[in-house]
């Protein structure tokens, strides 16, 4: 065991000195790293607002149940219960006749006085206001709703939300497609740079391989460095995309709030993005410094 980590301690040292010795190689490792992550980190973040933003638009979606201008308070109760017991159903809200007509003026703003009068012969029917826990299944909990008697109409923009799910769920492959191409990407050319840095060293690991140094005694150093070279480029590209993006939340959260639409705040997003490039740059340097010996050890 004491051999074992005196092993590993020799390792880590010489991975940790290779990096200061190839000042040039390592610098521009370090560089492609950074500028590939960051170019990959604007993306994921981009991917993951706009795949909230798409969530947000999608669980507004909402049935509006008219009933019978004649549906008494018993029925009413009775048509509550109903909607609560079917499968999907998230949250019932009743809508009175009155509040109902205070909405239509309100949306209507400055002309909202076109109603006046209309209170004591209200022709607008109560209603209820029905949100369900997966918005693809808003045509299937409608179509049960307009079974129940005493539903006059059941409102939920038909043609809108069908064209909307089409939209959101094509936004959201093609985000997918496009972050995995960026990622295999970044690691084909930081692996290729790693590359580079390691083919320049050819030598000395032939002569290590030449005087008896085991495959794992000459890789082990390679595999710390590049994971250490991984690691070291992930965190300038994290810290100017977390200022980056702070600075940007502060300037157009004022605008989407009047949308009714927000970003996702910096944390835990940020934390997200930090463990995710963290993780890519020492995967990618470990994977490609381990590939890149690998063709120098057949000696």
């Amino acid at each position: 065991m004491a051999m074992k980590l005196r092993s590993f301690g020799r390792h880590l040292r010489e991975g940790v000195k290779n990096i200061g010795r190839n000042g040039w190689m390592t610098f521009a490792s370090v560089s492609a790293v950074s500028i590939t992550l960051f170019i990959l980190g604007v993306f994921l973040m981009l991917a993951l607002n706009v795949n909230h933003i798409v969530d947000v638009v999608e669980n507004r979606v909402e049935i509006k149940v008219f009933l019978d201008v004649m549906t008494d308070e018993e029925n009413i109760k009775s048509i509550k219960g109903q909607l609560k017991d079917i499968s999907g159903v998230k949250e019932v809200q009743f809508v009175p006749k009155e509040e109902g007509l205070q909405q239509l003026k309100d949306s209507f703003g400055e002309q909202a006085y076109l109603f006046d009068g209309l209170e004591q012969e209200n022709p607008l029917p109560d209603a209820f206001v029905v949100r369900i826990e997966t918005p693809q299944e808003v045509e299937q909990v409608a179509g049960e709703i307009q079974r129940i008697p005493l539903v006059d109409k059941v409102n939920y923009g038909q043609g809108f939300v069908d064209k909307l799910f089409t939209v959101t769920s094509t936004i959201r492959n093609i985000g997918l497609i496009f972050i995995i191409g960026l990622a295999f990407t970044a690691m084909f050319l930081i692996a290729n740079t790693i590359r580079l840095t390691i083919f320049a060293r050819r030598k000395e690991i032939e002569i290590m391989k030449l005087v008896g140094a085991t495959n794992w005694f000459i890789r082990w150093p390679f595999f710390i460095e590049g994971l250490l070279l991984g690691v070291i480029g992930s965190i300038l590209p994290i810290i100017l995309l977390l200022a980056g993006y702070k600075f940007l939340y502060d300037q157009v959260m004022v605008d989407l709030s009047f949308y009714f639409l927000d970003l996702l705040p910096l944390f835990p997003l940020g934390y997200q993005i930090a463990e995710l490039l963290i993780g890519i740059g020492a995967f990618i340097g470990i994977w490609g410094s381990l590939v890149s010996v690998h063709r120098f050890l057949r000696v």
